[in-house]
């Protein structure tokens, strides 16, 4: 049985699984070393304070998650937020990440969030440690690629590109 849920500081341990693979095995994410347990509890609860922060579940067991984070800190931005999802390696092409991405952006909605944006690591050759999948996920899910920063990523003694992608989900009134 499949579920989606709020996460809970508990989920950490797992979460943490499920990122540090990322982490310590991709340029997906740019964060080099691998949080503690008790830094992933903190981002966690941090980011429960005012945004989303969904698992979804499969038998129990976590296979994904994604949550929503402020974009840029300011007031005039109150009405957009950053998204961010991560997937079980072993877990991906069965639906989770539409699954999961489809049920924060109805969250975010009912928040009265308009503009959704995605950092994205863009390699400027597939290597081994990046693809454009996170991008063609994106597309796929209706994000629009509306920037690109050249070579300000540099991990495994090679750089790479970021780029932005954009989705509205409400009317801006």
């Amino acid at each position: 049985m499949i579920m989606i849920r709020s996460a809970i500081e508990s989920d950490a341990e797992r979460l943490l699984e499920i990122y540090s693979y990322y982490v310590e095995n991709t340029a997906i994410s740019f964060e080099i070393e691998t949080p503690s347990p008790d830094e992933f509890r903190k981002r966690i609860s941090n980011t429960l304070k005012k945004y989303p922060y969904i698992v979804i579940e499969e038998d129990g067991v976590i296979r994904g998650y994604a949550y929503a984070g402020v974009f840029i800190g300011r007031a005039a931005y109150d009405h957009c937020c950053e998204m961010t999802i991560y997937l079980d390696r072993d877990s991906k092409g069965n639906g989770y990440g539409r699954a999961l991405y489809t049920a924060l952006e109805e969250a975010l909605r009912e928040m009265g969030m308009i503009n959704l944006y995605a950092c994205i690591a863009e390699p400027i050759t597939e290597d081994e440690y990046l693809t454009r999948n996170s991008e063609f996920f994106h597309q796929h899910m209706g994000y629009t690629k509306v920037g690109e920063f050249h070579k300000c990523g540099y991990k495994f003694d090679r750089w790479y590109n970021m780029i932005w992608m954009e989705k509205m989900i409400s009317e801006h009134r």
